[in-house]
C-alpha cells in the first residue's frame, strides 16, 4: 500500500473520530466592559501555555461548553457515505476509556470577585460541548459566524450555575449559596457584578425543540439572597450579543443591546443574482490584504448581516422602567465615562467590503449623553481596505479613542502620521492627544505625547503619573514613558528601553487599583517613611525557570525593592490581583493584600491571601486534583543545545511509575510550535517554570501519557533572524537543527526509543510537522498536523509574521511549504482538520488540497 494511500485513509479515518473540539470563544471580537472584575479561570480545562494566571478573564462569560462525551451521538450526525474500506460504519467513536476519563472529568469553577472583593461567585461548567451543539447551522458574515436562533456568536460556551461565597475576615471563604430562579438546564453568559457589587447580571437561555437555540434574556440576582430575576417584564425583549452586551451605567441602571422588537423575518435570499460580482481598482491603488473568511459575498449577504447585528440601545432599571435611546444601527460597543454622565458610542456602517471583515467597515464614534441625548461626532472613519500588510501598520484617523481612568469625563486617542503605512519613515510616528467630553469655547484637543514607534497604550494614575508604551515589530524594540499628563512643566521621560523578546530584562507592569468610579489606575503604595512606590509585577524569567516577584518600585530613582518573591525549589506561585484597593489615593504597604496563586509539578492551582506586614498567607480554595491517576507523573525542564550554539529548553513528561531501567525506551510525542526571533541571546533565555502544574486540555499531547507515551511539550524552535536578515529565509535549517538537537537529547536520556518519536503540532506548528517529515524524516516515525496551512502560494500577502508578499519572497515562500516537497514525505501524516475551520490563516483547503 503506498504512502498517500495510508495517508487519505488515516485523514478520513480521523475526520469522523470525535476528537475534543477546541473551546468555542464566547465574543472573541467583542470589546471588553470598561469596569473589570476579576475572573480567574480554573487551570485544569485549559492547556499549561493557554491558562496562564496572567490571562484573566474578564466580566464576559466564557465557560466551559456542556455534554458529556460518552453519551450517544444525535441521528444522523456520524454518518459517513463514502466507503473508503474500512471495515464497519465509520461513525463517530470515544478514545480509549483512560483518555475519556481525563477529558470528561468535570472542569473547575472560574472564580469572579465582587468590586469591593468580599464576596466570590463560583462559575460552574460542564466538560465538552455535545456533537449537537457543534453541528448547528451558521450564518458566516462579514468575519464573524451567528447563530441566527440565539442572535449571537454561534457555539458559544457558556456556565450551567452560580454559586456566592463571602471572603471571611481571616480569609477563608463563607458557605455556598445558590443563584435561583432560573429554568434548570439553561445556559448563562456575561456574568457581570455591579459596580456596588448588590448585584449581578447574566444572560439566560434555553434551548428550543429541535435542537435550536434560545434567544437570550438579561437577568438580575440579588447578591444577599441569591434570588434572580428577569431584567426585563416583558418576554419579548431578547439580548443582541453579535457584538456588545449590555453595561451598568451605575448601581440601579443597566444599558442593554437588543434585538429590535419591529424586527421582522430575515431577508429572503433572491432566487435570481441581480447581476454580476465585479471587483475593480480602476481608481484607486492595488489593495493587498491577508487571507480572510467568511466575507461579505453579495448584497444579500450584507442585508443578513445588518438584520443580525443591529441593535437598539434600552435602557433599564431594575424597577422595571425600560427607556429605548438612539435609533437601531450597528452598535460595536458601548463605553460610559467613568462620572457615569456620557456615552461613548461606536458603530460601523455601510458601504461594506467584500475583501475585509467588518472591524474594517466604516467606522462611527459618538458622544451622547448617558439618557441618549447625541451631543457630538467623535470620528467617522472610513472603510480600511487599505492598511498595508506590513507588521505594525494600522488604520488611519483616529484610533485607540478611550476614556482617562482617572478622570471623570476626559478622552484620549491616537492619531497615526505615517499614514497608518509602518514602510513610510516619518517622525513622530503616533500623536496622543486627550480632551474633555465637551470642549469650552471652542478649545482644541491637547497633545498628551508623540512617539516614534507604534503607540502600544496607556496606564492612568493621576494629574502627576501616567505611562505611555510605544513598540515596533521589526526590531522589537518597546519603551514605557512617564508623564504627568497635568503637569505642563514636566517633561515626559524615558523609563524603561528594552527589547521586548529579551524576557530576561523585564521590569513587571504596574499593578492597578479599583477607583470608586469603578475604573483602574496604577497603585500608590506608601512606606512608613512617607517614601511613595507604585508596585512592579514581573514573571522574573531567569536561566532557571520563572520566579515570580512583586517589586516597589521608585519612579523617580528607578530604585527598587522586592517585597514578595515565588518559592522557587518546589512551587510556582505568582500574584494575581491586587485585593486591598477599597478606597482612593495611596495604600499603606502595611495593609497591602494580594490574591497569589500556587502550585507545583503534581499539586493543581489553588489561591491564597496574602497580608502585610506580617506576609500572613491564607489558603482560600481546595480544588481536588483534575486527574489524580496523572498525579504522579513526572515533569522536568530540560535544556540542550542546538548545533549553531542557541539554547534550547523543553518540558519532558513521563507516565507515572515509569522506571527507565525496567521499562525501557518509550513511544514519544513531540509536540511543538516555533517562533520568531531577532537574536540567538533571546532565542535562547528561558521561558515558562519548572514548577508549573501539567494542565491537560481536551486537545492536549499530554492525554497520551494514560497510554504510557512520552512526551516532549513545547521544545524551543526558534527562527532567528539577525539584523537586517529575515528570519524565514532560513526557516528550514533552523527548523530541522532544533529537532535533531531535542530528539538527539531525548534518545541520549534513554526515555525515547529512536524508532518511535512522532511529531505533531497545532496551526503553525501543523505546518512545522509536514515540514519535519519532508526534511528531516530520519528523526520522525509519523506525524500529526492539526489545522495546519501547507501551501504557503495560497496566502500570497503574507503569513504568521512573514509581512513579505509572495512576489518579494518567492523563494522563501515555496522552500517554506511542505506542499512543495510532498514528494519528499515517506512517513505516514495524520492531517486533521476542522471542517469549519475560521481561522484565517488556516483554510480547510489547505488540508483538502495537501491529499493528492
Amino acid at each position: 500500500m503506498s504512502s498517500i494511500s495510508i495517508l487519505h485513509r488515516a485523514c478520513l479515518r480521523l475526520a469522523l473520530l470525535p476528537l475534543p473540539p477546541l473551546r468555542a470563544r464566547a465574543t472573541a471580537l467583542r470589546p471588553p466592559p470598561r469596569r473589570r472584575h476579576l475572573h480567574l479561570p480554573s487551570r485544569s480545562s485549559m492547556s499549561s501555555a493557554a491558562s496562564r494566571l496572567s490571562h484573566i478573564a474578564t466580566a464576559t462569560a466564557d465557560g466551559g461548553a456542556a455534554g458529556e462525551s460518552n453519551e450517544p451521538p444525535p441521528a444522523g450526525s456520524a454518518v459517513a457515505q463514502e466507503d473508503d474500506g474500512l471495515s464497519g460504519d465509520i461513525v463517530y467513536r470515544l478514545p480509549p476509556k483512560e483518555i475519556q476519563d481525563i477529558v470528561d472529568a468535570p472542569p473547575l469553577p472560574v472564580l469572579s470577585f465582587s468590586p469591593n472583593k468580599d464576596k466570590i461567585l463560583f462559575l460552574k461548567r460542564r466538560a465538552l460541548p455535545p456533537l449537537s451543539d457543534l453541528a448547528k447551522p451558521e450564518e458566516k458574515l462579514a468575519g464573524l459566524r451567528i447563530d441566527a436562533n440565539s442572535n449571537t456568536r454561534s457555539r458559544m460556551s457558556f456556565y450551567t450555575g452560580i454559586s456566592i461565597h463571602k471572603l471571611l475576615d481571616d480569609g477563608t471563604l463563607g458557605p455556598e449559596k445558590e443563584v435561583h430562579g432560573y429554568t434548570v438546564g439553561a445556559r448563562i453568559n456575561f456574568v457581570t457584578w455591579s459596580q456596588d457589587g448588590c448585584h449581578i447580571s447574566f444572560t439566560v437561555r434555553v434551548d428550543e425543540e429541535d435542537n435550536k437555540s434560545g434567544k437570550l434574556r438579561v437577568w438580575i440576582a440579588d447578591v444577599e439572597s441569591g434570588e434572580a430575576r428577569p431584567l426585563f417584564k416583558s418576554p419579548e425583549i431578547y439580548l443582541n450579543a453579535i457584538f456588545d452586551s449590555f453595561v451598568w451605567v451605575n448601581n440601579s441602571t443597566l444599558l442593554v443591546c437588543t434585538i429590535p422588537v419591529t424586527r421582522g423575518a430575515p431577508p429572503q435570499k433572491p432566487s435570481v443574482p441581480s447581476g454580476p460580482k465585479i471587483q475593480s481598482n480602476e481608481t484607486k491603488n492595488v489593495v493587498q490584504v491577508r487571507t480572510f473568511q467568511d466575507l461579505l459575498k453579495d448584497e444579500y449577504d450584507a442585508d443578513l448581516f445588518d438584520y443580525y447585528a443591529t441593535s437598539q440601545l434600552v435602557l433599564a432599571s431594575l424597577d422595571g422602567t425600560v427607556k429605548p435611546i438612539g435609533r437601531p444601527a450597528v452598535y460595536t460597543s458601548i463605553d460610559p465615562s467613568p462620572d457615569d454622565k456620557y456615552l461613548m458610542v461606536s458603530s460601523i456602517h455601510r458601504p461594506y467590503s467584500y475583501i475585509v471583515p467588518c472591524g474594517r467597515f466604516p467606522k462611527k464614534v459618538e458622544l451622547w449623553t448617558v439618557d441618549g441625548k447625541f451631543i457630538r461626532e467623535l470620528c467617522d472613519l472610513p472603510l480600511a481596505e487599505d492598511i498595508p500588510i506590513t507588521m505594525s501598520s494600522v488604520r488611519k484617523g483616529k484610533r485607540s479613542i478611550n476614556w482617562r481612568a482617572d478622570k471623570p469625563s476626559t478622552l484620549y486617542w491616537v492619531e497615526t502620521q505615517d499614514g497608518g503605512d509602518a514602510k513610510v519613515e516619518v517622525s513622530p510616528r503616533d500623536i496622543v492627544y486627550m480632551e474633555h467630553a465637551e470642549p469650552i469655547n471652542g478649545e482644541q484637543p491637547e497633545i498628551l505625547h508623540k512617539l516614534d514607534l507604534r503607540y502600544a497604550g496607556t496606564s492612568w494614575c493621576d494629574e502627576s503619573l501616567a505611562l505611555v508604551y510605544e513598540s515596533w515589530y521589526k526590531t522589537r524594540k518597546t519603551r514605557t514613558w512617564v508623564l504627568s499628563p497635568d503637569k505642563k512643566d514636566v517633561s515626559p521621560r524615558i523609563l524603561f528601553d528594552r527589547s521586548s523578546e529579551d524576557v530576561y530584562s523585564d521590569p513587571g507592569s504596574p499593578m492597578m487599583r479599583r477607583t470608586d468610579m469603578g475604573t483602574y489606575v496604577i497603585a500608590k503604595i506608601k512606606k512608613q517613611d512617607g517614601s511613595t512606590y507604585v508596585l512592579l509585577n514581573g514573571m522574573g524569567a531567569t536561566p532557571e525557570g520563572n520566579v515570580p516577584f512583586l517589586d516597589l518600585f521608585d519612579i523617580n530613582t528607578g530604585s527598587k525593592e522586592r517585597i514578595w518573591e515565588s518559592d522557587k525549589e518546589k512551587y510556582y506561585e505568582s500574584v494575581v490581583a491586587l485585593m486591598s484597593d477599597r478606597t482612593d489615593g495611596e495604600l499603606s504597604l502595611d495593609q497591602l493584600k494580594i490574591l497569589t496563586s500556587k502550585e507545583s509539578k503534581t499539586e493543581n492551582t489553588q489561591y491564597y491571601l496574602q497580608t502585610w506586614p506580617e506576609k500572613k498567607q491564607v489558603k482560600i480554595t481546595n480544588f481536588p486534583h483534575p486527574y489524580p491517576q496523572l498525579a504522579s507523573l513526572f515533569k522536568e525542564m530540560i535544556r540542550y543545545q542546538r548545533k549553531d550554539g542557541v539554547q534550547l529548553t523543553a518540558n519532558l513528561y513521563l507516565p507515572p511509575g515509569y522506571d527507565p531501567s525496567k521499562d525501557g525506551p518509550l513511544p514519544c510525542l513531540v509536540w511543538s510550535y516555533p517562533g520568531e526571533f531577532k537574536s540567538k541571546d533571546a532565542a535562547g533565555q528561558v521561558r515558562g517554570s519548572p514548577n508549573e502544574f501539567p494542565g491537560i486540555g481536551a486537545t492536549s499531547p499530554l492525554l497520551w501519557l494514560a497510554r504510557g507515551f512520552a512526551i516532549l511539550s513545547g521544545p524551543t524552535i526558534p527562527i532567528i533572524g539577525e539584523g537586517e536578515e529575515e528570519a524565514n529565509d532560513r526557516y528550514v535549517e533552523q527548523l530541522v537543527a532544533s529537532a535533531e538537537a531535542a530528539v538527539e537529547e531525548v534518545v541520549k536520556r534513554g526515555v525515547a526509543h529512536p524508532d518511535k518519536i512522532a511529531v505533531g503540532g497545532h496551526s503553525y506548528g501543523a505546518f512545522m510537522t509536514a515540514n519535519l517529515l519532508a526534511h528531516a524524516s530520519h528523526l520522525f516515525c509519523c506525524g500529526i498536523a492539526r489545522s495546519g496551512a501547507y501551501n504557503r502560494t495560497l496566502t500570497p500577502f503574507g503569513f504568521q509574521n512573514e509581512d513579505r508578499t509572495l512576489w518579494e519572497a518567492t523563494s522563501t515562500y515555496v522552500e517554506m511549504s511542505p506542499f512543495m516537497s510532498a514528494n519528499k514525505i515517506k512517513k505516514p501524516i495524520l492531517l486533521i482538520h476542522g471542517e469549519q475551520d475560521n481561522n484565517s490563516g488556516t483554510l480547510t483547503m489547505q488540508t483538502d488540497f495537501s491529499m493528492p
